[in-house]
């Protein structure tokens, strides 16, 4: 038995204490975007096959973990049992099904899947694009003055992240057309084509919707809301949520914002587009945990970053205080 293992029996408990049933009950939601095959030093936040599952089994041993609908749902009856948390995942890579599917299966574990539309089917999301540009372009020094920065080195794996983060951060907030603009002009610089198969196709978005788990809106372009028109951003959420339900023939009720962070990524008006796109719930990026006195279009969601069992363990019941 290892550390991890006997800390959980004391835990679970505590965890109980800070998250009964019923009318005191509060909602842990996870979030997760990427499940890779192995370890990659240019996705460090984003846990491998290995990572995934043992924090997929520290999820179940300390929490009941429903399906969100149901999760919201019980939360607004004063139903939800103790230690209520859901598994989200954002964007729509193709190794949510390929690689974190079968593991939730394995292990009995219910999610839910934001879907940015118009990445599905060969679509590239823009820090994508800049981590693969990066990951590619030959040792030396690269030029960034397309994406406003200046000439920076790139000789070792690390500085290659460090500067794809600084792009990152620099054109995240830019308007659609000028951030595509720049971005595109920094992937002209990769000796070879990047890659179309980080996405999901439609047919492996059906198998997700077949397994038994739950898909949910998450715009078309993953546009940050506040930065576009109002017209646009009904679009982008409306529009969302009908291409999802023409591909798999289901009603679509839940909703992610993307990037999530309200006063900066969206505001009051947007949660009344999703509300009036026909949503009956959805999450931001705010962490900690939500009760039934929370706003059920703007749930609370968190990320436990951590790369040992205990910690992520521990980080999971500190996010119930």
């Amino acid at each position: 038995m290892n550390i991890a293992d006997s800390a959980i029996p004391l835990l679970r408990p505590l965890a109980g204490l800070l998250s009964p049933s019923g009318l005191r009950a509060c909602l842990s939601i996870l979030i997760f975007h990427r499940v890779v095959p192995e370890p990659d030093p240019f996705l460090p936040g984003d846990p491998d096959a290995a990572r995934f599952r043992w924090q997929m089994q520290t999820v179940a041993r300390l929490f009941n973990v429903l399906p969100l609908s149901e999760a919201v749902a019980r939360l607004a009856d004063q139903t939800l049992p103790p230690r209520a948390a859901c598994i989200t995942f954002d964007d729509g890579y193709a190794d949510n099904v390929e690689v974190a599917l079968p593991i939730l299966s394995e292990l009995k574990l219910p999610a839910t899947f934001f879907i940015a539309v118009g990445y599905v089917n060969g679509g590239i999301m823009f820090n994508d694009q800049i981590l693969e540009t990066l990951r590619r372009v030959p040792a030396g020094e690269v030029d960034l003055r397309c994406v406003g920065l200046p000439p920076e080195s790139v000789d070792t794996m690390a500085q290659r992240y460090a500067v794809a983060a600084k792009i990152i951060r620099a054109v995240k907030h830019l308007d659609a057309a000028e951030r595509e603009d720049r971005v595109q002009a920094l992937a002209e610089q990769s000796p070879e084509p990047l890659p179309t198969d980080l996405m999901m196709t439609t047919a492996q978005l059906q198998r997700l919707a077949n397994s038994g788990m739950e898909i949910g809106g998450h715009t078309q372009t993953h546009p940050i809301l506040m930065s576009i028109a109002d017209n646009q951003a009904c679009e982008e959420i409306a529009g969302g949520r009908e291409i999802l339900q023409s591909w798999l023939g289901q009603p679509v009720r839940l909703f992610a914002y993307p990037n999530g962070k309200p006063g900066q990524d969206y505001a009051p008006r947007h949660v009344d587009m999703v509300r009036e796109a026909g949503f009956t719930a959805a999450v931001s990026t705010v962490p900690g945990v939500s009760t039934h006195h929370s706003d059920k279009w703007q749930l609370a969601r968190f990320t436990p970053w951590d790369t040992t069992p205990l910690r992520f363990a521990a980080k999971l019941v500190r996010n119930l205080t």
